[in-house]
């Protein structure tokens, strides 16, 4: 159990401070002038004492920190015994020991200095009134509102506008196509129109409480969440009205000065993800502004000692900390892992440097570590840089980071081989351990966990097919036919897990035990939540082979959608879905718009095809360009 955080001062119940006179002259309410003067002498004396002590500490490991491979040192690196005369006599490194001591003796008279010039600030302090106290910290007050609002309002520099990526029109020429297409677009409608009516501004809809909803992950502050993340798919499908009424409501209302704890994670490709689709899309200057807005808030995250950042942050203090279940203290690779395209595209359209070496220095760092088997745990710790349990999976709390690394390099025009490398490696680590066959002859990915392989697959890892198929090119020693061959695999067991349920709707994890496969057991693990993963893996393949069954596949799982997860106030995953009359959960999620009728769409038939664009955008929105 994790020790509770200290109630912030904000938070306590404190009486409020009488400024008016006492009511009872003869107690006296207020310390003497002198009696203020003696305490002041004894806490600056304390604050002497303890600057003092400072460079007299003995040296220790613990004053460096890593950043980007390279030490810095917070005091003067001492040794006891390397070239000194008489033993416990201590030597500064470097050329000229006289200079070292000299510039030691200036920092202990600024000390002395400042000491002397915050005493005496504190003397004038107390011989003004409170009135001109309080006219003073108001002043001060007014003065940071200004510089936030003047920070806020400056303009982006100029950079080359990329081709915007637009999109096609036309209609195809099967009217079979054509139908299932207008299905697909009319579905959406229905999950957006029933947003605007019930849930407009929150972050996701209750559909059957007809009603705003919200998680964790968004914080306390209602930030529109689903408008933000469903922007690229209204635009892709030609609902410009609803694009209109989206980007009006980002710019009259999304203000991400709140106080509000957030997932760094899930902002990032929820929020930075769809605003810069949105802008790439569409080409309006208030998406990149917004999503620059927010990454600013989301770097004190990276404030930790290895530079990996905190799984949440406030948005407003930028005090960062990590969710209490995770490995004692640990960030997560899916979500650290999961930074790199938005960060690098921030760079590129700001001309700021800082989100670039963020995400980079994150890569530098996995680069020197030792991976058990050659794997990534899911944990590590970012204040001391070391694995947390040996955990390892392609699905929850893995997933992501695979997928990043592979459209790093795709997004940089197949030139950033260094992600290309990392990817190959941590492929052909996951194939040796990870992947098995069932007695059944099902491919699937298991977890590995301290040396054993659990033989459990989940719903968030049925991605891989698909990655496995958009990284085949490229692949070592000419393995392309092998990866588009094992993504297909995947993508069968993944049907099959849907097959083998009443409603034709994969459960949120199966198992491989015994004459049990691909079925989930436990009865928490046999939801729906309107999730993507299958039907993104079946649109890679359909793309990469023009096998139709991948096309079928996706349409039955549409259409199973519509029938057992369409209510009268939008779309609600299921409980259960190996009961016949299941039921909700009554939440619309915002990825079921962004992502998973985003994948139908194409999947479909649509005939909106995206033009080609070099900058990829995020899985959550524009995923990857087509092959």
């Amino acid at each position: 159990m994790t020790t509770p955080a200290l109630l912030p001062l904000s938070g306590r119940r404190i009486p409020p401070l009488n400024l008016g006179p006492p009511s009872f002259p003869h107690h006296r309410a207020t310390l003497r002038l002198s009696e203020k003067f003696i305490l002041l002498l004894i806490l600056s004396a304390f604050i002497t004492l303890c600057f003092g002590a400072f460079f007299f500490l003995p040296d220790s490991s613990k004053h460096k920190r890593f950043d980007l491979g390279l030490e810095d040192v917070l005091i003067p690196h001492v040794d006891a015994n390397r070239g000194a005369k008489n033993p416990g006599v201590f030597l500064i490194h470097g050329p000229d020991e006289h200079r070292h001591r000299e510039e030691e003796e200036r920092l202990r008279n600024k000390i002395r200095a400042d000491h002397e010039k915050a005493l005496e600030e504190a003397k004038e302090k107390l011989k003004k009134s409170r009135e001109e106290i309080r006219a003073e910290i108001q002043t001060e007050k007014n003065k940071v509102v200004q510089e936030m609002k003047t920070k806020e309002k400056k303009p982006l520099p100029p950079v080359p506008i990329p081709n915007l990526t637009g999109i096609n029109g036309g209609d195809p020429e099967s009217s079979d196509i054509r139908k299932k297409r207008e299905k697909i677009k009319e579905m959406m409608k229905h999950a957006w129109d029933n947003y605007r009516i019930y849930g407009w501004g929150h972050n996701e809809l209750r559909p059957i409480a007809r009603k705003g909803h919200s998680t964790n992950i968004f914080g306390s502050s209602q930030m529109g969440a689903t408008i933000v993340d469903a922007l690229d798919t209204l635009y892709i499908m030609g609902l410009l009205d609803e694009f209109r009424d989206g980007q009006k409501w980002i710019e009259d209302n999304l203000d991400f000065s709140v106080n509000s704890e957030v997932s760094v994670f899930e902002v990032n490709i929820r929020f930075i993800g769809g605003l810069l689709s949105a802008y790439y899309l569409s080409g309006e200057e208030i998406f990149k502004i917004k999503a620059v807005q927010l990454a600013e808030k989301l770097l004190p995250a990276f404030n930790t000692p290895t530079g990996i950042p905190w799984a949440m942050v406030n948005l407003k203090s930028g005090v960062g900390r990590n969710w209490g279940w995770a490995s004692a203290g640990s960030s997560i690779l899916a979500e650290f892992g999961t930074l790199h395209m938005e960060f690098v595209h921030l760079s590129y359209l700001t001309g700021d440097p800082v989100y670039y070496k963020k995400v980079m220095h994150i890569r530098k760092l996995l680069q020197k570590m030792d991976r058990p088997n050659g794997l990534y745990p899911n944990y590590l710790n970012p204040r001391t840089g070391r694995w947390g349990q040996y955990h390892t999976s392609v699905g929850g709390l893995g997933d992501s980071f695979y997928e990043y690394l592979l459209k790093a390099w795709l997004m940089s025009d197949k030139t950033d081989h260094e992600a290309r490398k990392m990817y190959d490696d941590a492929i052909e680590a996951i194939e040796k351990h990870l992947i098995k066959k069932s007695r059944g002859g099902l491919t699937f990915i298991g977890e590995w966990k301290n040396g054993h392989l659990e033989k459990k697959m989940g719903h968030l890892a049925c991605f891989a097919g698909g990655m496995f198929a958009l990284g085949a090119d490229g692949s070592r020693m000419d393995k392309a036919g092998h990866y588009l061959e094992l993504g297909a695999e995947i993508a069968h067991t993944c049907h099959e897990s849907y097959d083998r349920t009443a409603l034709k709707l994969g459960p949120e994890s199966f198992k491989f035990d015994g004459a049990v496969e691909a079925v989930a057991v436990r009865q928490a693990e046999k939801y729906y939540i309107l999730r993507p993963e299958v039907i993104e893996t079946y649109w890679y393949l359909w793309r990469f082979t023009h096998d139709p069954r991948y096309r079928r596949w996706g349409w039955e799982a549409a259409l199973a959608i519509e029938k057992y997860c369409r209510v009268s106030g939008g779309f609600s995953g299921v409980k259960d879905v190996y009961s016949s009359t299941p039921t909700h959960d009554d939440v619309q999620q915002s990825f079921f718009l962004a992502e998973t009728l985003n994948w139908c769409c194409p999947l479909s038939g649509s005939p909106h095809r995206l033009r080609q664009n070099p900058c990829m955008a995020p899985p959550d929105d524009l995923l990857s360009p087509g092959p």
